[in-house]
Formats: C-alpha cells, sequence, structure tokens
C-alpha cells in the first residue's frame, strides 16, 4: 500500500471514529458527514471522497462491527468456547461498546437498506454457533434458540431494563444457555 492509500484509510479510519462518537451522543439517525467533517476541520465535500454518503459510512460501520463480532466469536470457539462460552464472548463484546452492537441489532437505521454482501460477515457468527451447537440434524435449531436467547438477554441489559431488578444478566445468559444445552441433549 503506497503513501496515498495509506493516508486515504487513515482518514476513513478518523472519520469512523467521529460517526461512532456521534452514534455514542445522539443515535445513529443523527449521523452526520457535515457534523464529521465540521469537527476534522475540513468542508462536507471534502469528506465525500471518502464515503459518498451517510449510507456507505453505516455500512462500513456496520462490517466493522460484525468483522469485530466475528473475530470474537471464531476466537473464543478456537480456544474451546463451548456455548456458554460463546454466550460470554458475544455478551464481553456488546458491553465494551453498546453502540456497535445495537448498530447491528437494535432498531433499523429509518431509510437504510443494507447491501446484500454485508450479511455475509454475520454468516461467519452464525456458523461458529452452529458448529459449537452439536450435531448437525439439530445444530441449526440450537443454534437459533442460542442466539435468540443470548440476543434477548444482551437487548434488554444494553436497554437497561434490568436496572432496579435483583438480576444478573451475565448469570442469566449462562442459565438461558446451559438450559437448551440440557434440554436438546435429553
Amino acid at each position: 500500500m503506497g503513501p496515498r492509500e495509506r493516508y486515504r484509510e487513515q482518514v476513513r479510519d478518523e472519520v469512523k471514529q467521529h460517526a461512532w462518537e456521534q452514534i455514542a451522543t445522539a443515535g445513529v439517525a443523527a449521523l452526520s458527514l457535515n457534523a464529521i467533517a465540521k469537527q476534522m476541520g475540513v468542508s462536507g465535500p471534502a469528506l465525500y471522497r471518502y464515503f459518498a454518503n451517510r449510507d456507505e459510512l453505516i455500512t462500513a460501520l456496520i462490517r466493522d462491527a460484525y468483522r469485530s463480532l466475528a473475530d470474537a466469536v471464531r476466537a473464543a470457539y478456537d480456544g474451546g468456547a463451548d456455548l456458554v462460552g460463546l454466550a460470554g464472548a458475544i455478551r464481553e463484546w456488546a458491553l465494551v461498546d453498546p453502540h456497535r452492537y445495537l448498530l447491528i441489532y437494535g432498531t433499523p437505521v429509518p431509510g437504510y437498506h443494507a447491501p446484500a454482501d454485508t450479511t455475509a460477515i454475520s454468516d461467519e457468527v452464525m456458523t461458529v454457533i452452529v458448529e459449537a451447537a452439536g450435531p448437525p440434524a439439530t445444530a441449526v435449531r440450537r443454534g437459533l434458540l442460542f442466539w435468540t436467547r443470548v440476543h434477548g438477554v444482551l437487548s434488554l441489559e444494553l436497554a437497561g431494563h434490568f436496572q432496579g431488578m435483583d438480576v444478573d444478566p451475565a448469570a442469566l445468559v449462562t442459565a438461558e444457555v446451559e438450559a437448551l444445552a440440557n434440554r436438546t441433549r435429553q
């Protein structure tokens, strides 16, 4: 990669960092390339050389988030994690940066339609879960049940619905996944 390409990637990374900060502050619906340009001290049109529009920036953020999650899940699985361990890895990943989790699993962005190839990265996560779920005949079903239970608890946790309750979300995720594993062994 030459100097020009490195500079282009540095600017794209800086734009994405500012975008994450905007999302954390005001939500993804308020994401604005012009506001990012102002923070960076450049004109709005200057950023359009790096991202054609807001949707292209959102797509880049979604791809980065899915890639990060897929890498975390694969690393946990390759490190010997079973379904309970994978649930813990997914939860840990989500808690490190809830806005990244909510961008890919939260409320859809109004007016945004992800390109079809974006979901290919998310499929990597499900592939690992299905591998960990057991025998092929039941692996897809178990993987989907795992997915809904983990994301159900995580979504409630990140939205603050357990506040004021005597609930340990980590223990709840573990109990849900263990119950699933025990039920499907019978």
